[in-house]
């Protein structure tokens, strides 16, 4: 975008000065209702943070630390943060106490901007471990600190002015699959080139509205933040409980909408349950998919328009509505969406683009968009991103928007980075003819079986999650002669199955061999759809979900394969053994078929 500010540090000061009373913010007030700030709010309280973290002494280049929920304060806390030359360090709330001290102690964070007095007592009760951080601060304390008062606002200025495209913007901690997170050092010029990339692909501005309920601690939502300021729209702010999403989203009646797959396969869920509950009613629901996605392709024969009308008036904008009615697209990432979704939110009239990336890559590497879209694949790679696929099939990416390295960790640099200055993604992938990538699996997880064979286990995962009443699958099967899995039930889904079943599954659906012959169904299904050698000989059904708490998966929802593999080493053991206690036994699936 011409005239765009050359670092994130004059950010604020630029959108002020472009969109001044133009609504930037929305968000719920503790009595409830929506209240607003425009973009002179916005860059009034930006200022008052940069003058607070200068008067607490922070300087230029040093790392401060936010640990809290996503709201709006985030936001200004972390435009004051860049304003004042400063590095922000973002840090799940949900993180553990070990992962925590590893973050602040290994970014030498020098200040920490906490949520509440809780998240603040964690920080303090670590000290004794932290030797560099001077101070914690509440994050609703933090513009209105005595000291920043007396700083006057053209100090804050210099310091703004003074930062340069390759000075540090953030230093972002992967989730930490195997072993402790990296520091992912983003310069201001890696964040400005994916919005050079990512602008010209899915329009926006003053009108529009994203609403915004992924955690800030992760890069994706920062740079929809950044995306969505920088072209004058306005970002709105989820109340706090996950459970309120869908019905914020019919208040705030968004036009942009970052999600996880899992928001709208559960929607997706919902509609099942509800055609399911009648007679006939799964037959109408897949006859109004396959028009709705017949007319999103220009393929409507003209005998089915009343038929296509008809599900307008009963689905398609009931669905639309349930998003608020004005949304033109949403984004989705981090895994796999199912097809299925994606061909019923398309028949809705609901365009989702699945895109890639990695934090080193600045968060982007590809991305499907309203001008070239592949379903099956996470796009082209955007502009000034080289991808090119190596002999054992890794992804590897290059371009200005690729991290300059890991902070305070040359040896893990070097591996990510080689020489030529190709990012090394660990995911594996395929390009076709036209350049769409596919993301096939990650390189590190790939499983081979005592027999040789070569399996991707994301692959059967993704296969067996397609079903509803699963929420995840993990395959096993590294140097064994045949891959198991284990598998957790979405709880919610079973429970409406079992209800329109007329079924007591009782305080152990797991156990119930009616729902272990619906997950029997379901890895069936799965095993139809991949190799032989792939297909799930036996599996076990977890009384438990997998959980960030058990330490299973990371705060970004992402699978702890070897925390699985440990914690439920004794129910792999007897997936592959003779001994299994009384009412747990595997079920055996037949391999079928070659």
């Amino acid at each position: 975008m011409d005239g765009r500010p050359s670092t994130l540090a004059e950010f604020t000061q630029w959108t002020e000065e472009r969109y001044g009373p133009e609504t930037a913010l929305r968000f719920r007030s503790p009595e409830g209702g929506w209240q607003t700030r425009t973009y002179a709010e916005l860059g009034a309280e930006v200022r008052a943070v940069g003058r607070a973290l200068l008067g607490l002494g922070v300087a230029a280049g040093e790392r401060v630390a936010v640990l809290a929920e996503t709201r709006p304060q985030w936001t200004r806390t972390h435009f004051g943060v860049l304003a004042a030359g400063a590095v922000l360090v973002p840090v799940y709330p949900t993180a553990g106490e070990e992962e925590l001290a590893w973050v602040l102690s290994d970014s030498g964070a020098v200040l920490v901007v906490g949520d509440d007095e809780r998240q603040r007592a964690r920080v303090e009760a670590l000290r004794a471990k932290l030797p560099a951080l001077r101070e914690t601060v509440l994050m609703d304390d933090l513009p209105a600190l005595p000291a920043g008062d007396a700083v006057a606002g053209s100090a804050l200025l210099a310091r703004a002015a003074a930062v340069t495209p390759g000075a540090d913007a953030s230093i972002v901690y992967t989730s930490g699959t195997t072993g402790l997170p990296k520091g992912c050092r983003l310069t201001h010029g890696n964040l400005g080139a994916i919005q050079d990339a990512t602008l010209p692909l899915i329009s926006g501005g003053p009108g529009d509205s994203t609403y915004l309920y992924l955690p800030l601690a992760h890069l994706l939502a920062q740079l929809i933040q950044f995306t969505t300021l920088l072209e004058g729209g306005e970002l709105c702010y989820f109340g706090g409980r996950i459970e309120d999403v869908l019905t914020e989203l019919a208040e705030v009646r968004p036009t942009h909408l970052p999600s996880v797959p899992r928001l709208f396969e559960k929607l997706h869920s919902v509609v099942l349950s509800l055609a399911e509950a009648g007679t006939g009613g799964r037959d109408r629901l897949e006859e109004a998919v396959r028009l709705g996605v017949l007319a999103a392709e220009g393929r409507l024969p003209q005998e089915s328009r009343a038929a296509y009308a008809a599900a307008e008036a009963s689905l398609y904008s009931l669905v639309r509505g349930a998003f608020g009615g004005r949304l033109k697209w949403a984004l989705t990432g981090g895994a796999p969406i199912a097809p299925a979704t994606l061909d019923f939110l398309r028949a809705c009239g609901i365009a989702v683009f699945e895109g890639y990336g990695m934090t080193e890559s600045g968060g982007v590497i590809s991305l499907n968009h309203p001008g070239a879209v592949r379903h099956g694949t996470v796009g082209r790679p955007v502009a000034g991103c080289e991808v090119r696929i190596a002999e054992d099939g890794e992804v590897l990416a290059r371009g200005p928007m690729v991290f300059p390295g890991y902070h305070a960790n040359g040896a893990a640099t070097a591996q990510a980075l080689d020489a030529a200055g190709w990012l090394h993604t660990g995911d594996l992938g395929e390009l076709d003819a036209e350049g769409y990538l596919r993301i096939t699996g990650r390189k590190k997880e790939l499983i081979i079986t005592s027999a040789g064979k070569n399996l991707t286990p994301t692959e059967v995962e993704f296969a067996v999650q397609r079903s509803r009443y699963v929420s995840r699958a993990v395959l096993i099967g590294d140097r064994r002669p045949h891959p198991v899995a284990l598998i957790t039930l979405d709880a919610e889904e079973v429970a409406a199955w079992a209800a329109r079943e007329g079924l007591d599954p009782g305080p152990e659906p797991s156990a119930h061999p009616a729902v272990r012959a619906l997950i029997e169904a379901a890895v069936a299904e799965a095993n139809a759809t991949v190799s032989r050698p792939a297909r799930i000989r036996a599996f076990r059904v977890l009384p438990e979900d997998l959980s960030v708490d058990a330490g299973t998966l990371t705060p970004t929802l992402k699978l702890r394969r070897s925390a699985v593999e440990q914690r439920y080493a004794a129910q792999i053991a007897e997936l592959y053994g003779d001994e299994t206690p009384a009412g747990q036994a595997p079920t055996a699936i037949p391999a079928g078929p070659p």
